[in-house]
């Protein structure tokens, strides 16, 4: 551990309070940031547009989606946790106020009246008997930080508030990333319910075809129950698909802040799944360390926790105080104020803890423990985002490529269902081979349409594990170093008592 000293007390030495404040020594490891391994270079990268410079503040912007955007406007304003997340950086404000006021000189102002009477058995001439004492004056006291436990203190709050800073900025990364993934999920949802119906209307078709045919006596009626479970089995498919339209919906309500209904003028301007724009940048490996909030975040708790060493470490050496205090006290109400009723003492306090049985070398210890644990965090962490990303990058390479290949048999399962109609009506063909051409272009269709809206989760996953960009982002006030308002009532406004509340008491007040 690094220490400044910059004096030493010579055991037996007087305790002088002008001296020990000269002393100026600073406990526990001064605290260096760690070096995290990073790769030189991502592995893999993904399609070609994620090679352009363009900086990833507003990345859902990049969809050109007016209620996608938003959408996210309105959960940035609304949504409850970004409303915890600030109440968590306000609590921290206030934590460090507390830790700062300790190195200053406090204050107690107090007013005693007391009425005393004394037994009179006790061997002594008892006089005024019993007896009354008035009393106000306050009480001042200032520890002085002479090996710098309180500063350490102070240290590891500070870097708490700058932890929770981050907390809100990872709340906003969640929180962009969760209303995006809902917004698609919506909006492939809606796609696939239209191929449903789509297909629906063809199946109804042949039905049709197959009852025209058995009417003519040219096929039996087997084509014809065929074709109608074929019917029932894609209309069954589209109820499962509604309801889940209904939970993505029900979801961007409630990380707007407002119930279903709320948001369904906003899903109406829009329509078809968003894709993103060309011109984001993955940039290095390097710059996770400064764009992910939860790897600052797990650095902030790193250097907090390392200060609270040196907290634990100031146990080992003195405390100094400076006290005093100043009172009138009179036994007759009318003499407070006198001069003769001054009541005065001050001086230094001196308190070494020489003997603790190995408590605060523990404590120290413990303390020292749990920072390697934070740094087993963090390192953990800038690991997990280097996956996250690797892995965003390769699912939208490989989607891409998947989609390619869906369209592609999509547009030969069309063209596969019109011939074998073709060859169906004129005789050549039975009626199964145009139900195996009807499922597989379904199936063709509604793979590719969600294929589609996976290769726009995927952009929205990696920007979420490039940090979202929200390294800059403008953290709101939260009050400073005081606590939240809260509306309180009168302390002495009446609360009418309810039969709800209190059923007893109501019905007693009623029938007296």
């Amino acid at each position: 551990m690094k220490r400044r000293v910059v004096c030493l007390l010579a055991p037996g030495l007087a305790v002088s309070a002008w001296f020990l404040t000269s002393c100026r020594t600073i406990v526990g490891p001064d605290y260096v940031g760690p070096n995290a391994r990073m790769p030189d270079a991502w592995s893999r990268s993904a399609a070609q547009d994620l090679h352009g410079g363009s900086s990833l503040t507003g990345w859902w912007k990049g969809f050109n989606d007016p209620a996608l955007n938003t959408l996210i406007e309105r959960a940035r304003e609304a949504n409850p946790n970004l409303k915890a997340a600030l109440a968590g950086i306000a609590e921290a404000r206030a934590q460090r106020g507390i830790a700062r006021s300790q190195g200053l000189p406090q204050a107690e102002a107090d007013a005693v009246y007391t009425r005393q009477r004394r037994s009179e058995n006790l061997g002594s001439p008892v006089p005024d008997n019993p007896s009354s004492l008035y009393s106000t004056g306050f009480d001042a006291g200032w520890e002085i930080d002479l090996f710098g436990g309180i500063r350490r203190s102070v240290e590891s709050a500070e870097a708490n508030v700058q932890a929770r800073e981050e907390d809100y900025r990872d709340a906003l990364v969640t929180l962009f990333a969760e209303v995006a993934l809902n917004y698609v999920d919506y909006r492939t949802l809606e796609e696939r319910i239209a191929v449903a119906n789509r297909n629906i209307a063809a199946q109804r078709d042949s039905v049709k075809l197959t009852q025209g045919r058995l009417d003519a006596g040219l096929v039996p009626k087997i084509d014809v129950t065929q074709a109608q479970t074929n019917l029932s089995l894609s209309e069954a498919s589209v109820p499962l698909l509604r309801a889940q339209l209904d939970a993505s919906k029900n979801r961007l309500a409630t990380l707007t802040g407002g119930f279903p209904a709320s948001v369904d003028g906003i899903l109406a301007r829009s329509r078809g799944i968003p894709l993103p724009s060309a011109g984001y940048s993955a940039g290095l490996p390097a710059d996770l360390l400064r764009a992910r909030p939860d790897i600052r975040r797990a650095e902030r708790e790193l250097a907090a926790q390392t200060a609270r060493i040196g907290v634990a470490e100031a146990d080992l050496y003195p405390r100094l105080s400076l006290f005093g205090d100043f009172h009138l006290q009179s036994v007759s109400s009318g003499d407070v104020f006198d001069s003769a009723s001054r009541s005065y003492s001050f001086g230094p306090s001196f308190r070494w803890a020489i003997f603790s049985a190995g408590r605060i070398r523990n404590q120290i210890a413990a303390e020292e423990s749990r920072a390697l644990q934070a740094l087993a965090a963090y390192e953990s962490t800038v690991l997990a985002a280097v996956e996250e990303v690797e892995t965003s990058m390769s699912a939208i390479r490989n989607e891409r490529d998947r989609l390619s290949d869906l369209s592609q048999a999509v547009a030969s399962s069309r063209e596969t269902v019109s011939l074998i109609k073709d060859n169906y009506e004129n005789g050549l063909v039975s009626f199964q081979n145009v139900l195996d051409a009807e499922r597989t272009k379904f199936d063709a269709e509604d793979t590719e349409t969600f294929s589609r809206g996976q290769v726009s989760r995927f952009y929205i996953s990696l920007y979420k594990a490039l940090g979202g960009g929200t390294e800059c982002e403008y953290i709101p006030p939260t009050g400073g170093e005081v606590r939240p308002y809260f509306p309180r009532k009168p302390m002495r406004e009446k609360k009418e008592v309810t039969a709800v509340e209190q059923p007893e008491a109501a019905v007693a007040k009623k029938e007296g």
